[in-house]
């Protein structure tokens, strides 16, 4: 027996000195190895990442700070800031000496704390002793250039990898992108003829200028596209067959297009002059965006009863305007990176796109109308003076119009050659690309300082106040398009926190099984209580006794049927809950118990083979 035992202890000293041999091989020689068993891969740095990283030529430093004990009661938070950390701790190890990251945990009121403020990182109030949460990013380069995310917000989770990934590509790249605009609208500070006074830029153009190169453009030709890494089309009216053709070899070379495009554009000046001309306040470019599979409908205008905004009518009623949108969260691509942290959008007049499938090519819709819309003719706003106009005879086509696409991937040029209108000769085309990367949004109007923001004069400088997401959406658009095709290509990743799907089936399995059942007591509840109510309200009377043997009997059986179905009710609720439990403890039983014993009895035939051949051999 004491042989036996001696046996049994030396094996599992022996597992034992070989799993810590183990622990220490993996740490030693396995310890970039990574093996990302999550559904959505979210630790699994994407393609684009990885070019951006090999791409660093100066070292950058990442300073993570997180405050630990403030956040000590918000579990959610602290997973989410485990999430962040994993996954910067993933981009030191592909980069190796290229990134220099520190965690910093920042304590009420240390030094820690006045390096994060100092970087600019948003601390938020958690009690009323003053002591703030801090939970960002800062990196800086060789350069003393700074960026920062200022706070770590959950609802951005699914573009945390974009987020960091933008970061340290902004850190690496020294000159700002060159935004080229080229508008059929005054977009830009002018004179007014009237009043020969200055009117200021479109706040979108300002707000522009201020994070880009921007070059306004006169004329579409392959010297003023030239060096341009995005051009942006705002109302491009009648644009010959050679400017088309200059705006589709710079697609065709893989840089950047945003088309603001419009069947009816009301900040036209050709429009403000009372529209006496049909259709010359409109725009499309149908003629080479339709080799690309995506078309403007000829002089029709979006109508949507559901997100139809409200305007004065003529006898000064608010009436709903079905031209007028007010295009909520619920229209916007929520997996995309411009739109996703959007609210509302103003639009007015919106042209609707006709998108076709080509081969190669993906074609992704940003915003869309919701199923209470359809068409209406351009020609009914031109002279349009009541909007109550606009809702006769108007039936919802209960789907889903398009009003915004990206377009990526690869395609074919609209163009097969490209002949001089001079001289008649042929010239060479750049027949397709692997990287396209254009938006088309069918309208003009939501650019315009009416539909999104008030500006006003407050002793010589323009103080803006948004109402609506319109700038934030053109900022975001040239924002993702003008950095590098590796930047565009991380996607969203998923989110980190997955729903229990099993459990919440079985909740919703549990609730309708016994919701009837439930409800069923209740009511009977609900009629005990009031008969036992008419019972006790006639039972003192003058102070006396006023209930008959009779009354007294039904008196008990009342208040012991109100006990029963109480009881009931417990029971309908502990039903609900049981399901869900009994799965809790399978999950504990496999996890907990099971799975280390397979593991267990797993090394020890293991073990027991090996010393069996061990003796074999002997």
């Amino acid at each position: 027996m004491t042989k036996i035992n001696r046996s049994g202890a030396t094996s599992l000293a022996i597992i034992l000195s070989c799993f810590l041999l183990f622990t220490v091989f993996n740490q030693q020689f396995l310890g970039a190895v990574r093996l990302d068993l999550t559904e959505n891969k979210l630790y699994t740095l994407a393609a684009g990442t990885l070019e951006v990283i090999n791409e660093i030529e100066e070292p950058v430093n990442l300073y993570f700070f997180f405050s630990g004990k403030a956040s000590e009661d918000l579990t959610s938070l602290r997973a989410y800031a485990d999430r962040v950390k994993a996954m910067l701790a993933e981009y030191q190890l592909v980069a190796g000496s290229k990134i220099n990251l520190q965690f910093i945990d920042t304590e009420p009121f240390s030094e820690e704390e006045d390096l994060a403020a100092e970087y600019g990182l948003q601390g938020v109030p958690v009690n009323q002793a003053g002591d703030a949460l801090y939970f960002g990013l800062a990196g800086t380069n060789a350069l003393d250039g700074l960026e920062t995310i200022a706070f770590f917000q959950l609802e951005k989770e699914v573009f945390l990898e974009y987020e960091l990934t933008k970061l340290i590509y902004s850190l690496t790249t020294a000159e700002k992108p060159r935004v080229g605009i080229y508008s059929g609208l005054q977009v830009d500070g002018s004179i007014d003829q009237a009043t020969f006074q200055p009117t200021p830029a479109w706040m979108v153009v300002s707000q522009l200028r201020e994070l880009f190169s921007v070059e306004m453009i006169d004329d579409i030709t392959a010297e003023n596209l030239a060096g341009l890494d995005l051009i942006m089309l705002i109302h491009p009216k009648n644009l010959s067959e050679d400017q088309l053709f200059e705006v589709d070899q710079h697609v065709m070379q893989g840089k950047r297009l945003i088309a603001f495009i419009d069947p009816l554009a009301e900040m036209d000046q050709e429009s403000a002059q009372g529209m006496q001309m049909r259709g010359t306040s409109g725009s499309q470019i149908n003629r080479m965006t339709s080799a690309w599979g995506v078309s403007m409908r000829d002089n029709e205008v979006l109508g949507d009863a559901e997100i139809a905004l409200m305007v004065s009518g003529p006898d000064g009623a608010p009436i709903r305007h079905l031209g007028i949108l007010g295009f909520t969260a619920a229209q916007l691509a929520v997996d995309d990176v411009v739109t996703s942290p959007l609210e509302s959008l103003n639009m007015s007049t919106v042209g609707i796109l006709d998108v076709s499938p080509v081969a190669g090519l993906k074609a992704q819709p940003m915003i869309a109308s919701s199923l209470n819309a359809n068409s209406l003719q351009a020609l009914q706003f031109q002279f349009l003076t009541d909007p109550t106009d606009l809702q006769r005879g108007f039936v919802p086509a209960n789907e889903q119009f398009i009003v915004a696409v990206r377009l990526s991937g690869r395609a074919q040029s609209a163009f097969a050659k490209k002949l001089d209108s001079g001289s008649g000769a042929e010239s060479g085309v750049i027949e397709s690309t692997d990287n396209m990367q254009v938006v088309i949004v069918a309208d003009t109007d939501l650019l315009s300082d009416r539909l999104w923001v008030t500006v006003q004069n407050f002793f010589g400088q323009q103080i803006a106040s948004a109402f609506a997401d319109n700038g934030s959406f053109v900022t975001n658009l040239v924002d993702n398009l003008s950095g590098s095709a590796s930047l565009i290509d991380v996607r969203s990743r998923g989110q980190f926190s997955r729903p229990f799907a099993r459990v919440e089936k079985l909740r919703r399995d549990a609730e309708e099984k016994y919701l009837e059942s439930a409800e069923d007591l209740q009511s009977q509840l609900a009629e005990t209580d009031r008969q036992l109510a008419e019972i006790e309200s006639s039972r003192v009377e003058d102070g006396l006794l006023t209930l008959s043997v009779e009354q007294e009997a039904a008196l008990t059986q009342f208040q012991d049927e109100k006990l029963r179905i109480r009881k009931q009710l417990r029971d309908v609720r502990y039903q609900l809950d049981k399901d869900i439990q009994d799965l809790g403890t399978k999950l504990k039983f496999f996890n907990i118990l099971l799975m280390p014993l397979l593991l267990t009895l797993g090394l020890l035939v293991f073990r027991f083979l090996g010393l069996g051949r061990a003796k074999g051999e002997v």
